[in-house]
């Protein structure tokens, strides 16, 4: 049995875990920043660094004391390495790389986006490669076929905003506070979702992509109008929001040859009415539908340390001066596509 650390600050969560491989999460702790970032309505980069370096090292200590191990019983210490927030993800790769000094342990220089991809594995024991991923959250919003641990191709990604982006810029027009998606879910349970006509950005076009800047300007609109309620607004954004989502991987499926399962994961998986759109399609399909508990859905460090896990057989480890990434893309040989997807 293989027991890893995991250490997870690309962004506004500080987390540190321990899983092992009989995918039991041993001890885990997340801090979240959102009462330092919600007078500004998102993350702010410094603030968010600041917070991970005064947190890290004691939440550490704290997980292992929690689990009852010390850190030379690790077998290897994983860290998110990137893409997201640099000076976030320096405060966590330097600190696993000095554990990793320490105690003479592997170090597993962990793509984030990598953490989300496998993290239904964790939970899903029946889950087996290949499968069809949408990986969706504040910074990305991608289609990718996942063929096993670092190979994955991708087929979809956003040419300007993220899904999760749109969420949160929704939930600041609408004056829901920080963070802005749960926020959104919850007021547009209160509305109409055919209420207000907003675009949908994409749909039926044969280009595969995403796009969601447009969709957000529109809310913009609709609220500046003053002829429709927030909780319309919010229902009909994420109305139009799961039909781009519903449209965009029926176009995937088109595209590809069979495969047995759909899977969500990234924070904008959490959104109930999200999962149950996906499900459906799913089944439509016949297929199978898996998505991570909502706890492995935003940000943690149980997820970078799964992949840790995963990576172990295949002796895929790191050395001591990896370099921290602010994109890192999972298909690094996709084409570009226009607009902001180049990033991804």
């Amino acid at each position: 049995m293989s027991l890893v650390l995991g250490i997870e600050s690309s962004c506004d969560e500080t987390a540190v875990a321990l899983v092992d491989s009989t995918r039991v999460i041993r001890a885990q702790r997340i801090a979240s920043q959102d009462a330092e970032h919600a007078p500004y309505g998102g993350v702010v980069p410094e603030i968010a660094a600041r917070a991970h370096a005064e947190r890290l090292a004691p939440m550490i200590e704290t997980v292992l004391n929690d689990a009852g191990v010390s850190l030379n019983e690790c077998d290897a210490i994983a860290a998110t390495a990137g893409p997201g927030l640099i000076g976030g993800v320096m405060v966590g790769l330097v600190s696993a790389k000095a554990l990793a000094m320490a105690s003479d342990t592997p170090l597993l220089a962990i793509n984030h986006l990598e953490g989300h991809a496998l993290s239904p594995r964790l939970a899903d024991p029946a889950l087996e490669f290949p499968y069809l991923l949408l990986l969706v959250s504040g910074g990305h919003c991608q289609i990718l076929l996942v063929q096993g641990v670092g190979r994955y191709r991708r087929l979809a990604t956003t040419i300007d905003d993220a899904l999760g982006e749109a969420f949160d810029k929704t939930a600041k027009i609408l004056g829901l506070g920080f963070p802005g998606g749960p926020a959104v879910e919850r007021l547009a349970r209160e509305g109409d979702s055919g209420a207000v006509p907003l675009p949908r950005p994409l749909m039926g076009s044969k280009e595969p992509h995403f796009s969601f800047a447009g969709l957000k300007s529109a809310v913009l609109r609709a609220k500046e109008s003053g002829q429709h309620t927030d909780a319309d607004i919010a229902a009909s954004f994420q109305q139009a929001a799961i039909e781009c989502l519903l449209d965009r991987l029926s176009h995937a499926l088109d595209q590809i040859d069979s495969i047995p399962t759909l899977v969500v994961a990234g924070g904008v998986a959490a959104n109930l009415a999200v999962r149950s759109a996906l499900e459906e399609l799913a089944g439509n399909h016949g297929m199978g539908f898996t998505a991570p508990p909502l706890a492995l859905c935003t940000d943690n460090a149980a997820m970078i340390a799964w992949a840790g896990i995963e990576r172990l057989p295949l002796g895929h480890f790191d050395p001591l001066d990896f370099a921290a990434r602010p994109r890192w893309p999972l298909d690094p040989n996709a084409e570009p596509v226009r607009g902001a997807g180049v990033k991804a």
